[in-house]
This record gives C-alpha cells, structure tokens and sequence, in this order.
C-alpha cells in the first residue's frame, strides 16, 4: 500500500484509527473457547464490527508467539482474512525485528512476502544495515521504534549523547539511509510533549502513535503537537477497543469505543479544513 493510499482511506472514512489485535485467550470472552480457533474467531468478529471505522489494524506477533503454531496460524488467517475482505486496510505487524543483514532480509520476506502485511516495526538499535532490508520492498513500510510509549523509555532514549537525545540522533540518521521515504516512526502518545520537536525533523513522516487509551495518551494533544498537512498519524488503541466487554456483546461494545475514538478523529481533521 502507498502512503497516498492510506491518505486516502483517512479522508474517506474520517478517522485515522488504529486497532491492535493483541489477543489473550485468558481476556477474551469464555464462549470463543468452545471454537476451533478462538483467536481467529475473536479477531474475525472484531475485523467484522470494525472495519468500517478504523484505517489499519496491527496485531502484536508476541501474543500470537505465545501459542506456539496454533497461534502464528490464527495470525495466518487473521492477515489473509484482512487481505481479502479489507484490501484497503493498512495492516501493522507489530513484531520489533531487526537484526544484522540476511536475518533482517528473511524477517522483512515473512512478513511482507509470505503474511503480505503492509508494514512491521523494527528497531533501530543495530543500525543502517538491520533496517534497509526491511525498506528494500516496495510500497511496503518499515515501522521504526522512535520513542516509545513505556516507563522504560527515559532509560536510554531521553539519554543525550553529545547534547542531543538519542531519539533525535535515530531520527536524524534513519533519513540518511536507503529508501527512507517508506520510513514510519513509533512515537507514544503519553510522549506527546515530545511531538513538536520530532516534527521538526520529521515533518512529513506518517507515526504511529501507541498508548491513547489504556496507557493514558491524550488525543488532542498528539494531533495539536503531531499531525501534518498529509494528516501523518496513526492512532493506536489495543485493550481499550479489542477488551471494551467480556462478554458475548464483545464486538459490538469494541465498535461503540471506536466509534467515539473515530468521532473525536473526525473533529480533529475538521480542524484541518
């Protein structure tokens, strides 16, 4: 998918929502259990309540890890059921891979080539040559670990070195690398502070922007600090949506949190206008 794609699909369906399928069979309603594949049936039926609201979905591979080959099955199903009911969707794996070179090639085959997702997070840690296999691909995009959005952050990168935090010199340096144009950024939104600053290095660059929701992001903060002229965010929430009810009403009671969420990001590119 290209980015204007993506632009597109925002404007058309006013909202530039996120959902991430982080499925824990220990969360998701009793019934579901009883089926051949309750994470798939869990996902389908979220992906089914949905769609229409949301302009990407991103599931997280560690919980489809957790389940060993039953899990990375339902992740299969879940992508391929994405690709052919929703073409139009931008699909996240939101898996943190990088490595050095040949691995990082075979990690960006997985999971462009032989999953088809759209995009995957990486981490930057390992540099240039763990990072531009995965921008190798064309229309694809890799998802690189900016600031993130956990406690955890401040330990290395709020760090300066040389006078500048190191998430400005990650930033800085990724623009330098090979295809950086198919470049996103994870950038929390419990940063939001922070998001000034990152624009003036970024000012074009789609982010992904985790933590609105459960983990207390603020989304008018993010979209005054963040948004550009392309609109450039993607607005994730997980627990708050996919675990809105435990019940049987579960997927209805996900759309109507995002359905306020989408209303809110309507009124947000109101503002743009």
């Amino acid at each position: 998918m290209t980015t204007q794609q993506l632009v597109s699909q925002i404007k058309k369906k006013k909202s530039f929502l996120c959902i991430g399928l982080d499925v824990d069979l220990n969360k998701i309603p009793q019934h579901l259990l009883k089926e051949d594949d309750p994470i798939f049936a869990f996902n389908k039926a979220i992906i089914d309540a949905t769609h229409h609201l949301c302009v990407a979905y991103k599931p997280n591979t560690a919980f489809y890890e957790a389940y060993s080959i039953k899990g990375w099955q339902a992740l299969e199903k879940t992508i391929n059921y994405l690709n052919k009911k929703h073409p139009e969707i931008f699909t996240i794996a939101d898996a943190k891979r990088g490595d050095i070179g040949n691995t990082s090639t075979m990690y960006a085959k997985a999971f462009f080539e032989d999953l088809g997702f759209d995009s995957v997070t990486v981490a930057p840690y390992m540099g240039k040559d763990s990072v531009e296999p995965f921008l190798a691909f064309e229309d694809k995009h890799t998802i690189l670990l900016a600031l993130t959005s956990n406690q955890g952050a401040f330990d290395f990168q709020t760090k300066t070195v040389d006078g500048i935090e190191l998430y400005k010199q990650v930033l800085e340096t990724s623009k330098s690398w090979q295809n950086s144009e198919s470049l996103m950024y994870v950038v929390g939104a419990t940063k939001a502070e922070f998001l000034a600053d990152i624009r003036n290095i970024i000012p074009d660059s789609f982010l992904l922007v985790p933590g609105v929701g459960a983990q207390g992001g603020n989304l008018q903060e993010v979209c005054k600090y963040g948004m550009n002229n392309n609109i450039g965010l993607l607005i994730n929430s997980s627990r708050g949506i996919i675990y809105a009810s435990n019940q049987e009403d579960f997927a209805q009671a996900a759309a109507a949190k995002a359905k306020v969420l989408q209303l809110e990001m309507e009124s947000e590119l109101n503002s743009l206008n």
